[in-house]
């Protein structure tokens, strides 16, 4: 049990009865019902002078004891009560004089609050780690090198830096405050902004279970790599294994008379599709085929880790972060300094950011910018409020949103110079164009390109070792905040069943997770990751950000929510970033949907096409999710009583939150 010792002292005539109701940070009306103190008990006593935390008795007037355990004296001066309280008021008159006389009175408050007291980091780095790791993931690494240049280079980080300062940021900004000042998740913290809008709560939850699903299932091709890679020869730099076909053409950097073509494979390719993957097994999504039982294991092994990181709450997964959050930067940088050395490295830097600045005249290129930035930065997944909800009240979050913004950016500028040299490297190689080399992205980029760039350097195996461990740890970071978000939120929600039950319900959400990626472990299973990355989580979570800015901004309001960060953080926020909120981020996210429904992303894997029926699936799977939001807010009118206005008025109230953090309140003697 967590007890809060507030000492508040007013003063009274000595013969009059006080029958007022005090306000100790809930609502209360005349003849109504106090808000916000339903799970506090305070314990009111009445003593003479200040008091004084004591034995748990009575005794005499000249020295009274109260039965709260605190102990009063009768000669107190004003000096002593303004030392007490922390205050430097300037009421008039000694309270020793007053006492003396027996005309003041102190009315001591004892807070006691009966919730669990909220776990904390346990150091302010794990939080910045653990948000930097969420933040920068497996899309930092290959998903921006290949929107860079395919949109202008060079040219396309004017964009990308814009919708960054007036979109991305000011979101990132927006749910560390809100997390941090309510000490809630994405589910219970919308009784305190509006709560008709607590249908965004469990839509973020089914989203980051559909990520779970199929974003975990990369990190299980990534580990079948590490596990190849302890060889002295990698399997994926011959052409001579049991997977690989008549259009294989084995070529290293010493092989000068092997002729690549246009229907030649590259032994790298043919490893990851037909030996990782095994996608020739499947005829599309009407038939996946079996399981595959050694993604299966590298799924479990996957799996494992996660649970034994999370279980326990921040505490360990903070102290985890240290090792997944740092080692990525240190292999970036080991891949940087090998890169820049190899031969025609230098042809993949200029077409990296040689500036096309015709592209700009685009509109695709500002849409790319504004969903890359979106998704890099991850507003609306439910782990910025999670993560930010374990911080001090008085946290400058401020900073935090600055820093980690910005570390994301550049890590995302940092790794497309570790591509692009390879890929220079590769088209040299290959006496190809840089274009022709870099023509997939996604994971093809990792498990093929990047894959057999490794398996012509020296020391093939060791950077084949870092390399797939980093792709591992970038994902594992992502995965334990995006859990991290669904655990806090349902834990905050059910706190009486659930919060003595952490590991039992971590253990349940794993072992759902797994099962729900089972359809990705198939031989048709990257047909299934690649319709739920395009369909299941981009537009609906995107939708679910933007009435979820809505509701803060113009429902619970701006103003209030500004008054809510100068009490935590003790200043105003700007008018850039009030501006923002209100109009700038909404029509930063409305810019994204209606660019997504225009102009839908034509879907295929490889050789496969995707038939129109698997777009109505994708669309269908990205509703189930939406679908929370307006059905909660026709729940929420149905409970509430009242005539329709009332229960309206009810259910965009917001309810006060109960973690006021004030120390001890001196009042003005009567």
């Amino acid at each position: 049990m967590e007890t809060n010792d507030i000492t508040m002292t007013r003063m009274l005539p000595l013969d009059t009865e006080d029958t007022e109701k005090e306000d100790f940070g809930g609502k209360t009306e005349e003849g109504g019902q106090e808000e916000g103190t339903e799970q506090e008990d305070s314990r009111l006593m009445v003593a003479d002078g200040l008091a004084e935390k004591g034995p748990k008795t009575l005794t005499s007037d000249s020295g009274q004891q109260v039965s709260n355990g605190f102990t009063s004296s009768p000669q107190t001066t004003r000096e002593e009560v303004d030392k007490a309280s922390g205050s430097t008021g300037t009421d008039s008159g000694p309270v020793g004089a007053a006492g003396s006389a027996g005309g003041l009175r102190t009315l001591v408050v004892q807070q006691t609050s009966l919730e669990r007291p909220r776990e904390t980091w346990s150091k302010k780095v794990d939080f910045l780690l653990s948000v930097i790791g969420y933040a920068v993931d497996l899309g930092n690494v290959w998903r921006f090198p290949y929107i860079c240049y395919q949109n202008g280079g060079g040219a396309f980080l004017l964009p990308y830096l814009l919708m960054a300062v007036f979109g991305g940021v000011p979101l990132f900004y927006m749910e560390l405050a809100l997390g941090q000042f309510h000490h809630s998740g994405c589910i219970s913290i919308w009784k305190h902004i509006c709560p008709i809008f607590k249908g965004i709560g469990f839509a973020i939850c089914i989203i980051a279970l559909y990520i779970a699903f199929y974003y975990n299932t990369i990190m299980a091709w990534a580990l079948y790599y590490l596990l190849s890679s302890f060889q002295s020869t990698l399997p994926w730099s011959t052409c001579t294994n049991s997977w690989n076909t008549a259009n294989c053409n084995q070529y290293m950097s010493t092989d000068h008379n092997v002729t690549w073509s246009n229907t030649s494979t590259s032994p790298a390719e043919e490893f990851y599709v037909r030996q990782v993957l095994q996608v020739h097994r499947s005829p599309g999504l009407h038939q996946l085929g079996s399981v595959s039982w050694q993604l299966a294991l590298c799924l479990l092994f996957i799996f494992t880790i996660v649970f034994f990181s999370i279980w326990k709450g921040v505490k360990t997964s903070g102290k985890v972060v240290w090792v997944t959050a740092t080692f990525p930067y240190l292999v970036l940088l080991v891949l940087l300094i090998r890169g820049a050395t190899l031969p025609g490295a230098w042809r993949g830097v200029v077409f990296y950011l040689k500036p096309d600045w015709e592209k700009l005249l685009s509109t695709t290129v500002w849409i790319d910018a504004a969903a890359q930035i979106f998704f890099s930065l991850g507003p609306g997944f439910g782990v910025l409020l999670a993560f930010a909800s374990y911080n001090p009240f008085h946290n400058n979050c401020y900073k935090d949103a600055l820093i980690t913004s910005s570390v994301n950016c550049l890590t995302s500028f940092l790794s497309g110079f570790v591509i692009f040299t390879v890929l220079g490297y590769m088209a040299e190689m290959r006496q190809q164009d840089v274009d022709a080399v870099a023509k997939d992205a996604g994971p093809s980029l990792l498990f093929i390109i990047y894959a057999e760039a490794i398996a012509n350097m020296p020391a093939a195996t060791f950077f084949s070792i870092i390399f797939f461990l980093m792709i591992i740890m970038l994902g594992l970071d992502s995965t334990f905040a995006g859990l991290e978000g669904v655990i806090t939120a349902v834990l905050d929600e059910y706190p009486h069943v659930l919060v003595k039950r952490r590991e039992k319900f971590v253990f349940g959400l794993v072992c759902v997770c797994y099962l729900g990626a089972l359809s990705t472990l198939t031989y048709g299973g990257a047909f299934v990751v690649k319709l739920f990355e395009e369909y299941a989580t981009g537009p609906a979570v995107i939708t679910v950000v933007l009435l979820e800015v809505i509701a803060v901004s113009w429902f619970y309001g701006t103003k209030r929510f500004c008054n809510d960060i100068q009490v935590m953080l003790g200043f105003y926020p700007g008018i850039f970033w009030r501006v923002c909120w209100v109009a700038i981020c909404p029509c930063f996210l409305l810019f994204i949907i209606i660019s997504f429904l225009a102009f839908p992303p034509e879907v295929r894997l490889f050789s496969y096409h995707y038939p129109l029926w698997t777009t109505a699936l994708g669309y269908c799977i990205g509703v189930s999710s939406f679908i929370c939001v307006p059905t909660y807010m026709i729940y929420c009118l149905i409970v509430t009583k009242g005539t329709f206005k009332q229960r309206l008025l009810k259910s965009i109230t917001p309810v006060p939150s109960t973690n006021q953090h004030r120390d001890i309140i001196v009042t003005s003697a009567l």
